[in-house]
């Protein structure tokens, strides 16, 4: 049978797994062209979610904790490596809460790490009122004015046809999330935005390490809240120079 979940390019060296979940109304496709730009031990997986590109005629899921049980149970063929997660703005979210829902099905130790961009931490106010209930042209120019939506698109009435529903589930999902109280997450976490953003503000993603129980560096791009568009490679970079120590720890050196 198919594997709809995931969109890789299989390594027969790979030691480690990096899945990455896309943006509200994003689709795998956001990370086609990251294969390349990580060694051949580290196998990036990209996320396909109900309801887009081949899998347009699955239903779509509005809400946050059933998409990630129906995410988990796609990804477990997968988990037979170390593997770690990487998400944009709603996808840091889904990040998050696979991280908690594979710890609490006892699968292993969970993530070796977890790379959150774009994204306030969910325990923050939210800065932006509900979009979700408006009809579709208000809807359309709201996320206009925040980047939402590729100017691409917007003139292209059968392509928008396909596109807005699956941003408005996505959204809604987002605007109907409520976090439970949960452990401290004790996997590397490492904290990725821009600098003009302002849909997550610097201060709104270091919130994230509230959460953590260790440290969690912040690295900001030049840019607003898509930053990762114009700044992929050095995205990613910094993501493959992280995971690599994960790979090869430095060994500990005796003292005294």
């Amino acid at each position: 049978m198919k594997d709809t979940w995931v969109y890789r390019r299989p390594s027969s060296v790979a030691r480690m797994r990096l899945f990455c979940l896309p943006h509200a109304g994003g689709t795998a496709a956001a990370y086609g062209s990251w294969h390349g730009e990580f060694p051949e031990e580290i196998e990036v997986c990209a996320v396909e979610l109900p309801g887009r590109r081949a899998r347009l005629r699955e239903p779509l899921i509005r809400r946050v904790k059933p998409l990630v049980a129906a995410i988990a149970s796609g990804l477990k063929p997968h988990l037979d490596l170390p593997y770690a997660f990487f998400g944009h703005s709603y996808g840091a979210l889904l990040a998050f809460e696979l991280h908690h829902h594979l710890l609490g099905e006892g699968h292993g130790s969970g993530p070796r790490a977890l790379f959150l961009s774009g994204a306030s931490a969910p325990h923050m106010p939210r800065a932006n009122p509900p979009l979700s209930h408006l009809d579709d042209e208000a809807f359309v120019q709201e996320l206009l004015g925040y980047g939402g939506i590729p100017d691409t698109l917007v003139g292209e009435s059968a392509v928008m046809q396909m596109f807005v529903p699956v941003l408005r589930a996505d959204i809604e999902a987002f605007e109907h999330y409520v976090p439970s109280p949960r452990d401290l997450i004790d996997c590397p976490v490492y904290l990725y935005g821009g600098d003009r953003d302002h849909l997550a503000a610097p201060a709104q993603v270091a919130a994230w390490r509230e959460l953590v129980a260790g440290p969690a560096p912040l690295e900001l791009f030049p840019g607003g809240h898509f930053y990762l568009q114009e700044h992929r490679a050095l995205l990613t970079a910094s993501i493959a120079r992280r995971l690599g120590r994960c790979l090869h720890p430095r060994p500990m050196v005796a003292t005294g």
